[in-house]
């Protein structure tokens, strides 16, 4: 099976809706398993990582082997003033040893995102997680035009990753969200494939 990281951190729940469809989409490409997890949450008064998952997790805390094992990566966090949350970002902090050894070169990665407006920064989110992903060495898997819904759609959905827009009243996922989250896992799971021979 190939092994595919679907990282995320999620406060409310609607990052965590968007994992679980890329991780349908990874899962549709024969011969692939998603492996979804999260990252620990950080104290806001100690700012030191803590043992605890976010209120809202359910899935297992990410490890370093976890990097090691993957054949590619989606990796996912909700918006904050722009970027990616604290929590993600400590992690990924913490991954010099991976960079070092070249663990994630030449793997394919995707980002996607979420937030609770249309222009509260999700694109420079997205861009955001993709710099520490590059210095990874790690190849940046986007959504193509050839997606029709790319065109049309007045939900989430960028050539940068799948998204989700919260305004409080459609806190589920729109099917268009829905779609692209599982096209660009299927794409990132083709590739990983074709890159793995």
């Amino acid at each position: 099976m190939t092994k595919i990281l679907v990282l995320y951190y999620s406060l409310h729940g609607n990052t965590r809706q968007l994992a679980r469809h890329i991780g349908r989409g990874i899962e549709q490409i024969t011969d692939c398993e998603a492996v979804l997890r999260t990252v620990a949450d950080i104290s806001t008064i100690t700012t030191i990582a803590s043992t605890s998952q976010p209120a809202t997790a359910s899935d297992p805390i990410v490890s370093h082997d976890d990097l090691k094992q993957c054949a590619a990566m989606a990796m996912g966090s909700p918006v904050r003033f722009g970027n990616m949350a604290a929590p993600l970002k400590h992690f990924l902090d913490t991954t010099s040893g991976e960079w070092l050894s070249g663990t994630l070169i030449s793997k394919p990665a995707c980002v996607f995102t979420s937030s609770s407006s249309l222009h509260g920064g999700q694109e420079t989110t997205l861009q955001s997680m993709m710099l520490p992903l590059l210095h990874h060495g790690m190849l940046i898997v986007g959504i193509p035009y050839s997606e029709p819904l790319l065109h049309t759609t007045r939900h989430g959905g960028t050539p940068y990753g799948a998204s989700h827009v919260n305004n409080g009243t459609n806190k589920q996922l729109h099917p268009d969200e829905i779609a692209l989250a599982q096209a660009i896992g299927r794409r990132l799971a083709t590739i990983a494939c074709k890159l793995s021979g």
